[in-house]
C-alpha cells in the first residue's frame, strides 16, 4: 500500500524497522496465523470423531489459508463490530463447504492470543538472529582490540588502565546475557491451547459427549500441529497477561543493554577515541558542516528508551484483569506487543551495523595514555625508589606534591604531562631516575584486561554463537 502523507505513519514502520518484523505482526501474517489456527482446530475435531467436519471442508480451508479478502472482512467488521467474527465470515465464504464448522466449539482468544504467542514466538527467533548477528560484530572489534590499552573511567573521571576490548566485553556480557533469557523464553514458550470461554474447556466437553480424554487429546493435537510442545496448564479466557510482561521484559532487556553499550560510544566519541560509521556523503549537521555526530548511537538510546518502557503497559494490563478475562487489554496489546519487536529489531540492527564499522582512533586513545599515565605509574615508581634504598614516607610526599603541580600545569592548558621531568629532577630520585621511561610501558597498567577479553570471547561469546548454529542459523566466529 502507498504511502499516506496525509496521516499519521508510526515511525518505526514506516522509517525504522526492518521488513521481516513489520510483515510478521501485520495483518496478512496475522490472520493468515487464525486460519491455520482454525484449520489445526477442524483437523483434530475431526481425527478425534466429529463427522460432520469433511474433508471437503478441510480441503477447502487449506486451499485458502492466505486468500483473505479484507475489504470483505472490514465490511463484515462494520456490520458485526467483532473482528474475528468478520474473519470467521470471509473465511467461510472461500471455503464454503467449512462455513458451519469454522471456530466450532472455540472462543475468540483460541484464534487471537493463540496467534500473539505464535508471533511472539517468531519474532523472538528473528531477535535471537539479530543478536548473534551483532554480538559476533562486536566481539570481532573485541578481538582486535584486545590489547588496546586506554584510560578507564569510574564516575567519568580517569581511573585506572582498561584496555578497548575489555570495555566492549563488558558490553557483550550484557548482550550475551540477553541472547540467553530471550532463548530460554523462546523454547519454553506454550500455547494457550484449546480452552473455551473461561478456560473450563466445557464446549468442548459438550462436543466430544462429555469425554474428557478426547478434550485433552485436542488440546494436544492442536498444540503439536502449531509447532508447540505444551500449552497453558490453566487459562480464563484469555492466557495469563502476566506473561506478555515476563516476555516484554526480557525483550526490554536489549534496550537496557542497547543504550548502556550506545551511550559509552557517544561519550567515546566525544574524547576522540571511537568513531561510529560515518558515511561518505553523511551530513553531523545542517550549520556545522565538519560535525561527525553519533547519529546512530544516539538513534539507539532514543529507540532504547521507548522500548525500556513498553512492559509497564504490560504490567498495568497484567494487573487490571478481572477475574476471567475484561476487554480493556486488546487495545494496549495491539500497539505493545508488535512495538516492543520492531523497537528491538530496529536496535539490534542499528548496533550491528555499528559494531560492523566501529573504528578505535589509536593515536588519539594513545595520547590519552601517555597524558594520564605517569600519574598511574605512581605506585610502581614509589615501589622502584624504595627498593633502590629511599625512604617510602619521603618518596610518597614528594610524588604527592609534584604530582598536584603537573595536573595544575595541565589545568592551566599544557599539553603534556612533565610529571616524570619533575621526577627526574628531584634529588629524592636520582637512583630511579634512569629507569622511570620504563616504567611507562601501557601493558604493565592493564592488569588481565586482555587475557579477560579472550577468555570470554572463546568462552561464553564463542558458546553463544555455536549454540545459535547448532540451531540452525548462519556460522558466526569470534
Amino acid at each position: 500500500m502507498a504511502n499516506d502523507h496525509n496521516t499519521f505513519q508510526h515511525p518505526l514502520a514506516g522509517r525504522y524497522a526492518a521488513r521481516e518484523m513489520r510483515e510478521l505482526f501485520g495483518q496478512q501474517r496475522r490472520i493468515g496465523v487464525w486460519r491455520r489456527l482454525w484449520l489445526a482446530l477442524a483437523e483434530s475435531e475431526r481425527e478425534l470423531g466429529l463427522s460432520q467436519i469433511t474433508e471437503d471442508a478441510l480441503a477447502q480451508m487449506r486451499a485458502n489459508l492466505d486468500n483473505i479478502d479484507f475489504d470483505k472482512a472490514a465490511d463484515y467488521e462494520r456490520q458485526f463490530r467483532h473482528d474475528v467474527m468478520a474473519h470467521v465470515h470471509a473465511f467461510g465464504d472461500v471455503a464454503p463447504a467449512a462455513k458451519a464448522i469454522i471456530h466450532l466449539g472455540a472462543t475468540s482468544c483460541y484464534v487471537t492470543d493463540n496467534a500473539d504467542l505464535i508471533l511472539m514466538r517468531d519474532g523472538l527467533d528473528l531477535l535471537l538472529k539479530r543478536l548473534r548477528g551483532m554480538i559476533a560484530a562486536f566481539a570481532d572489534f573485541a578481538k582486535r582490540e584486545a590489547d588496546t590499552a586506554c584510560v578507564g573511567a569510574t564516575h567519568f573521571q580517569v581511573a585506572q588502565l582498561t584496555t578497548v576490548g575489555k570495555r566492549t566485553a563488558l558490553w557483550l556480557q550484557d548482550l550475551v546475557a540477553d541472547y540467553h533469557e530471550l532463548k530460554r523464553i523462546r523454547d519454553q514458550m506454550p500455547l494457550r491451547g484449546v480452552k473455551g470461554t473461561t478456560g473450563t474447556q466445557a464446549s468442548f466437553l459438550e462436543l466430544f459427549d462429555g469425554d474428557a480424554d478426547k478434550v485433552l487429546e485436542l488440546d494436544r493435537r492442536v498444540c503439536k500441529r502449531m509447532s508447540f510442545e505444551r500449552a497453558f496448564d490453566v487459562t480464563g479466557q484469555t492466557y495469563p497477561r502476566k506473561y506478555d510482561y515476563n516476555l516484554l521484559c526480557a525483550v526490554a532487556g536489549i534496550g537496557v543493554s542497547a543504550q548502556k553499550l550506545a551511550t559509552d560510544i557517544r561519550l567515546l566519541m566525544g574524547l576522540g577515541e571511537l568513531d561510529e560509521p560515518f558515511e561518505e556523503k553523511q551530513i553531523g549537521s545542517s550549520a556545522m558542516a565538519y560535525k561527525r555526530n553519533p547519529m546512530r548511537s544516539e538513534r539507539v538510546c532514543a529507540i532504547s528508551r521507548w522500548l525500556i518502557n513498553l512492559p509497564a503497559n504490560a504490567a498495568t494490563t497484567a494487573a487490571e484483569q478481572w477475574l476471567e478475562r475484561t476487554l480493556d487489554d486488546s487495545a494496549n496489546r495491539r500497539m505493545s506487543i508488535p512495538e516492543a519487536f520492531l523497537s528491538a529489531d530496529v536496535i539490534l540492527s542499528l548496533l550491528h551495523n555499528i559494531g560492523s564499522g566501529l573504528k578505535a582512533n589509536h593515536a588519539v586513545i594513545a595520547s590519552r595514555v601517555r597524558r594520564e599515565l605517569p600519574l598511574m605509574a605512581t605506585e610502581a615508581i614509589i615501589m622502584a625508589a624504595v627498593r633502590a634504598g629511599g625512604d617510602r614516607q619521603q618518596i610518597h610526599e614528594q610524588i604527592r606534591v609534584h604530582s598536584h603541580a603537573a595536573i595544575a600545569r595541565m589545568k592551566d592548558g599544557a599539553a603534556d604531562n612533565d610529571l616524570l621531568s619533575r621526577l627526574k629532577a628531584d634529588p629524592a630520585f636520582a637512583k630511579v631516575k634512569d629507569t622511570l621511561d620504563g616504567l611507562m610501558d601501557p601493558a604493565r597498567f592493564v592488569g588481565m584486561a586482555p587475557m579477560q577479553t579472550r577468555a570470554y570471547l572463546q568462552g561464553a561469546v564463542a558458546h553463544a554463537l555455536a549454540e545459535g548454529e547448532s540451531a540452525g542459523g548462519d556460522k558466526l566466529e569470534v
